[in-house]
């Protein structure tokens, strides 16, 4: 059966002629058109959306973790992982030794201090230790297959999910990759490489000195991070640690009160849907700094419990480099 499926896939990938985007799946149609639009040939986004091994076949794991209740159960984690890697800030700081030289360049050029970068590829991947086993396109399809519109939430994932199938078969296109080829190891979310960007996010990779940026190669994660928050958050001045408040007791008083708060943020009043929050930060005249900061960081992310976590980190991270600074 196996053996049919592909004389069957590999017959279709000889004959056909490929001049239009006419596809059952509505989606597809216009994922189809998008990126045609974009450049890419027709044969290619044919062969790509009728690709047994990428249309085909989905991601069970991801489509179980992108439910509602998962979702809040991994809000609740996110806290327990903020805990957890505080004891890896000495890695940190090891870490920002052995690249001093690509984040010497980096601070220099974009602006974005580099422990907030080093502290989000720690919070995404661990500094590159965590391998992602999923792969992107199939987690995308999975929702933009199976996802049934009725919330604003669903509306948003599926919008979500098509947009990341354009920008993979754009990328895989720009880069030569046949269809079958084009496997871009990623988190059960979707998210690529060592700084964990979304596929709709790869126009902001840039490389530390080759040509194509590589996000599972470090120094072009270390920079393609900074690019992105230099870019997309317009983090372009460093922050100066002396005018935070102590990060860590904020940490704790923010837990304090989204345990108290049902509908709580870190700095925000609203969410993207005008809905009310409880503010954390709001209206705090000795928090203003932070706050700057702290919403260029939740561009990145927008959870507030990963934005505390990376600035904790980070701050730890300063403070610790400091003081090893001083002993030389």
């Amino acid at each position: 059966m196996i053996k049919l499926i592909l004389l069957l896939a590999l017959t279709t990938s000889i004959w056909a002629k490929y001049t239009n985007c006419e596809f059952k799946n509505k989606n597809y149609v216009d994922i189809c058109q998008e990126v045609v639009k974009d450049g890419v040939s027709y044969e290619y986004a044919n062969k790509f959306l009728l690709s047994y091994f990428k249309t085909k076949k989905y991601d069970e794991v991801s489509w179980k973790y992108l439910q509602p209740k998962h979702i809040i159960t991994h809000k609740k984690n996110e806290k327990k992982a903020n805990n957890v890697l505080v004891k890896y800030v000495p890695n940190i700081v090891k870490h920002l030794k052995k690249y001093k030289e690509v984040y010497d360049y980096s601070e220099k050029k974009y602006g974005v201090n580099r422990e907030i970068v080093a502290a989000i590829l720690m919070k995404e991947t661990r500094l590159g230790k965590i391998v992602p086993t999923h792969d992107a396109f199939i987690v995308f399809n999975t929702i933009v297959t199976k996802i049934d519109v009725k919330t604003k939430r669903d509306e948003w994932l599926l919008k979500m999910g098509k947009n990341n199938m354009k920008s993979i078969i754009k990328y895989c296109y720009k880069k030569g990759v046949e269809p079958e080829s084009c496997n871009l190891a990623s988190s059960y979310a979707g998210a690529v490489g060592i700084p964990q960007f979304m596929p709709f996010s790869f126009v902001y990779m840039d490389a530390y000195k080759s040509k194509v940026a590589d996000l599972s190669n470090m120094q072009d994660a270390i920079t393609s991070a900074s690019n992105y928050l230099n870019i997309k958050a317009k983090f372009n001045t460093l922050i100066d640690w002396s005018k935070m408040p102590d990060i860590d007791k904020l940490e704790s008083d923010w837990y304090d009160f989204e345990y108290e708060h049902k509908n709580a943020s870190l700095v925000y009043n609203q969410n993207r849907h005008k809905k009310n929050l409880k503010c954390f930060a709001c209206n705090k005249p000795e928090l203003e700094y932070f706050t700057e900061y702290a919403k260029k960081i939740m561009r990145y992310n927008s959870s507030s419990n990963y934005t505390i976590g990376v600035m904790r980190l980070a701050y730890d991270a300063h403070i610790l480099l400091h003081k090893e600074d001083l002993k030389r």
